[in-house]
């Protein structure tokens, strides 16, 4: 059974849930790990190779944190298939040489599953793009559960991949955090009407990932902990 939303008439305001937090929920690119610069090139490659010229990152980068299919059937419908393949192709070939880590992700994660928080990761990435960095950076043994674009029949924005998480954990919605660094990302949290955190570090400008309103945002995921511990004011938005 998916997890509805929460009445929101029945929730406490964000700040008062972070102490009862059941469960850490996480966007992967841009969040866990930096692929910025290997999404940059690999969009550079494939709209040059199948369009003949490159679409500025204006262009390319605005809807990082949606499918796929879905943003180059937004550019180029009549090429989105070839786009795909061709993106795919070089992103996969170039992956562990431009993937990165972000300074101190494994070490919180750690730190939040010593705690007995279960953590999952809810990606639109496909299945074996979302693992191959899983794996890459030794992310999957403190996860308890993966949620990717193949998993789900709707995508971020829409909250439907947040509330299929919380369901496969058996938690409440509105007691998880959603970390994640896309306006994308914001808007599905805040639908979902969990707690909504920005990760200020990713693909995003910060007043993107701000737009939609969260009520907490982090500079850095070692700050992750000391949020759980309820330092509410201190990352207001």
């Amino acid at each position: 059974m998916i997890a509805k939303d929460a009445d929101t008439t029945s929730l406490p305001p964000a700040a008062e849930r972070l102490r009862d937090i059941q469960a850490v929920l996480l966007d992967l690119d841009g969040t866990l790990i930096d692929t910025v610069e290997l999404i940059r090139v690999s969009f550079r490659h494939a709209t040059k190779a199948v369009l003949g010229h490159e679409l500025p990152d204006e262009i390319t980068m605005a809807n990082v944190g949606q499918p796929l299919d879905r943003q180059f059937h937004d550019m180029a419908p009549d090429h989105a298939a070839e786009l795909l393949r061709v993106y795919r192709e070089f992103n996969m070939a170039h992956h562990d040489d431009l993937a990165k880590s972000y300074p101190g992700t494994r070490e919180t994660l750690g730190e939040i599953m010593r705690r007995g928080i279960p953590m999952g990761i809810v990606t639109s990435k496909g299945t074996a793009a979302a693992n191959r960095g899983i794996e890459l950076f030794g992310l999957g043994d403190l996860m308890s559960v993966v949620v990717t674009a193949d998993d789900v029949p709707r995508h971020k924005p829409d909250p439907f991949p947040l509330r299929f998480a919380a369901s496969l954990l058996g938690v409440q919605m509105g007691y998880c955090i959603y970390l994640g660094d896309s306006p994308h990302d914001m808007q599905a949290a805040l639908s979902a009407h969990a707690v909504a955190v920005a990760a200020l570090w990713g693909a995003f400008p910060r007043d993107d990932v701000l737009a939609p309103g969260p009520p907490f945002a982090l500079s850095g995921i070692v700050e992750l902990p000391a949020l759980l511990d309820g330092d509410a004011e201190r990352f207001a938005v």
